[in-house]
């Protein structure tokens, strides 16, 4: 009986642990006017997914520079 609950026990300890891998964050850059796009992709080494999701995601910003503003807008997706 004690064997069968160490082994639930060290089976429940490792389902708990995160998995540690390279992603992959891939966005799309979408500047100015005219309109230009561009693709860039990056590695994350050895990362857990949560923090990936964290590193790789849509942001957007407004450059205004008298009276010309333009909007930058970064979409990236986690792979």
């Amino acid at each position: 009986m004690k064997k069968i609950t160490l082994l639930a026990v060290a089976a429940l300890a490792i389902s708990f642990a995160s998995c540690k891998k390279d992603r992959t964050c891939t966005c799309t850059n979408t500047s100015g006017s005219p309109t230009v796009t561009t693709t860039t992709t990056t590695t994350l080494l050895k990362v857990k997914k949560k923090d990936a999701k964290d590193a790789c995601q849509k942001t957007t910003s407004t450059n205004t520079s008298g009276s010309n503003s333009s909007t930058t807008t970064n979409d990236c997706k986690l792979s």
